[in-house]
């Protein structure tokens, strides 16, 4: 798939539970992911997308590789995906959507926790982001090698 300059990666926003059971099932050898969103929300070409957990640590903790952005109804997409989610029941992904019918799957691959966390203050000096947009952020290659480095 071809990129679209400055589109190079996707920095997605995650909580800390959903990130922890992300990496559970990554670990218990499952190889497709989708993170859920609610809404018609995520990137929708990239190569890759950075793992962004929010409170408190405030960190970039991963990379995957970026395989499609699906939107729609949302029960079609549970019946299609649902086992990628880290979410653990038919009943939480309804809860998640607080009654919303339309929802978006990003489905990504390769899951990669970085040994080194990539801290906001190092997120903030290469790609210029003082608050991390809760909708995401698309960045370029050069800032994701930037980021890599600067973590090291």
């Amino acid at each position: 798939m071809k990129q679209v300059s400055g589109r190079y990666a996707y920095i997605l926003l995650n909580y800390e539970k959903f990130w922890n059971r992300v990496c559970s099932r990554n670990r218990a050898g499952k190889a497709l992911h989708a993170f859920v969103r609610r809404g018609k929300v995520g990137p929708k070409k990239t190569k890759l997308i950075l793992f962004y957990v929010t409170r408190p640590s405030s960190e970039i903790r991963g990379v995957g590789e970026f395989i499609e952005r699906i939107t729609g109804d949302a029960d079609d997409l549970w019946n299609a995906h649902g086992s990628e989610t880290c979410l653990k029941s038919y009943e939480e992904y309804a809860d998640f959507l607080q009654g919303r019918p339309k929802a978006t799957f990003i489905r990504f691959k390769n899951l990669r926790e970085l040994p080194t966390p990539i801290p906001a203050n190092v997120i903030s000096k290469f790609a210029g982001i003082e608050r991390m947009p809760r909708s995401g952020k698309y960045i370029n290659k050069k800032t994701v090698n930037q980021l890599i480095q600067g973590a090291v």
